[in-house]
């Protein structure tokens, strides 16, 4: 008996499919079931015939292949000419069933199989390909991981799929080069190995990309941080303060700085620097993305981040976002930024402020403690794998101390997140950052307690009528910076104007799912 914990129905491509989540005897994790729509042999065959037709007929530039705007035509030129074939092969087929047929060929020729199903999955984050021996698990935003019904039928499956993956950005796997880094058309990051480095196989691993980007709206509703907290964050974000956002793996330190983006002010030119595209800005805003770019087969052509960075300090950026600090020459650019009057947001891996100072001042990174003086604020992003949610653990400034040659930094935790209350709290006043604003702006304590007040109402009043679209959120914030008074006045008597398209409907938790088997056991022995 199959013990249901989630059913949805999807399409993709107009080829419909039931996703059913459930606990199955003799697992111990949950099984991700997909039904597909069942053809007949005789409407099988066809669709095999159809499509090997299709790989004599339709011949493809490599261009097509890595260009996104030519990858696009070459879809539609395939759609037309599929439509065609299928037609004139299966002509007692109604429309419903022709496109079903349509969107299957698509899925098979010129994208992953299946696994574009699960790819359109909003509720997952990560598609794992292990080997051809077991099924593709995913990971379940709420769920963690899950073992799908779906298996490949080979490892050469897997090659070819990896293979086409690379060829797209321009890339090669093969047995001298058996490990590869690349992305999809949809931005999703995808990983590749090849036995037998992967001793159980050829392996895929693909980290979705956000469809609907995170914004600061939901990261509020979900008590990821509070709306205190992130309107102090917006204040420091208004007037240039620099910001890295430390946590560990999958805590979700990309997401809020992509979250925070929306505060920039819409007459600032900004810079993202990146090895796989993850950052997503309000479209109006003045962005210039930039991603770096690995060695060709034979070792020339590489762009690195040091690179890009070097390079985007001549382009002129008022604010420059890098997507992971790692080694000492990347530090030493961002850090040279700083403190030639550039604003600068990054992330890098740690999981606490004293473990962030840590790792800045020590190798692979070893950054002199007098270079940190430009640095204010350290936000750390927290992953608690028990109840699978993630928060704002620590938002800590940094307070410099003693002369040139000596110079000590103290950290001083301005909110912190308390586990058993499940609640970010206002830990001690803030003087560096607060001192700093007020240097740069001339403002009062009392202008400043104001502002944070009404950034604060903002914030909640986003939170209140569900506005989570990305262009929407930097739309309502850029219209507060050109005319604040005006813009809260509109919020606060219902005038405000809001696209219908923006407005999203609370996130409806998940039914409790029953206690799988194993479960049951250990609690009954207790």
């Amino acid at each position: 008996m199959k013990n249901e914990i989630n059913k949805y129905k999807m399409e993709v491509d107009s080829v419909p499919v039931t996703v059913n989540i459930h606990h199955k005897p003799g697992e111990f994790v949950p099984i991700y079931d997909v039904s597909f729509p069942k053809l007949e042999e005789a409407t099988q065959a066809a669709l095999d015939s159809i499509r090997e037709k299709m790989i004599e007929e339709l011949i493809i530039e490599p261009s097509e292949i890595v260009d996104p705007r030519e990858y696009k035509e070459l879809r539609e030129r395939f759609t037309k000419k599929a439509m065609e074939m299928i037609e004139e092969e299966l002509p007692t087929l109604s429309v419903k069933e022709r496109k079903i047929i349509l969107g299957t060929l698509l899925h098979q020729a010129l994208g992953l199989g299946d696994i574009e199903i699960v790819l359109n999955d909003e509720n997952l984050e990560e598609i794992v390909i292990n080997s051809a021996k077991e099924p593709i698990w995913v990971y379940h935003i709420k769920l963690g991981w899950l073992k799908t019904n779906i298996n490949l039928e080979s490892e050469t499956q897997i090659y070819n799929y990896a293979s086409a993956i690379g060829r797209r950005v321009g890339m090669q796997i093969t047995n001298l080069n058996p490990l590869m880094d690349a992305y999809l058309a949809t931005g999703d990051r995808t990983n590749a190995t090849l036995f037998p480095i992967s001793s159980f196989g050829n392996t895929i691993t693909i980290r979705k990309f956000a469809r609907r980007p995170w914004t600061i709206t939901d990261f509020i509703e979900l008590k990821t941080i509070s709306s205190e907290a992130a309107a102090f964050l917006w204040l420091a974000i208004q007037y240039e303060l620099n910001i890295l956002i430390a946590g560990g793996t999958a805590s979700g330190k990309t997401s809020l700085l992509n979250s925070l983006t929306t505060f920039i002010p819409p007459n600032h030119r900004i810079l993202s620097i990146e090895d796989t595209r993850e950052i997503q800005l309000p479209r109006f805003l003045h962005w210039i993305p930039l991603t770096t770019r690995p060695p060709n087969p034979e070792g020339k052509g590489e762009v690195t981040m040091l690179h890009l960075m070097i390079n985007a300090l001549r382009m002129r950026p008022d604010r420059v976002i890098v997507g992971e600090m790692r080694r000492t020459k990347e530090a030493e650019v961002l850090f040279e930024a700083i403190h030639t009057g550039h604003s600068v947001y990054s992330t890098v891996h740690a999981n606490t402020a004293e473990e962030t100072y840590r790792r800045l001042v020590n190798p692979p990174i070893g950054i002199p403690p007098s270079m940190l003086c430009g640095l204010q604020l350290i936000a750390v992003m927290h992953r608690d794998r028990r109840k699978n949610i993630r928060r704002v653990l620590q938002i800590s400034e940094l307070s410099p101390s003693g002369d040139l040659k000596d110079t000590k930094i103290e950290l001083n935790t301005l909110f912190n997140w308390i586990a058993s209350k499940d609640e970010i709290i206002k830990f001690s006043k803030s003087y560096k950052a607060m001192n700093d604003i007020k240097l740069y702006t001339g403002m009062s304590d009392n202008d400043i307690k104001k502002d944070l007040e009404d950034k604060q109402f903002i914030l909640n009043w986003l939170v209140e009528k569900q506005i989570k679209d990305l262009n929407e959120v930097g739309r309502i914030i850029s219209e507060y910076y050109i005319n604040p008074k005006h813009t809260l006045k509109r919020i606060k008597s219902g005038d405000m104007e809001i696209k219908k398209d923006a407005v999203k409907p609370p996130m409806k938790p998940l039914p409790k799912p029953p206690i799988p088997p194993y479960k049951r056991k250990l609690e009954t022995e207790h």
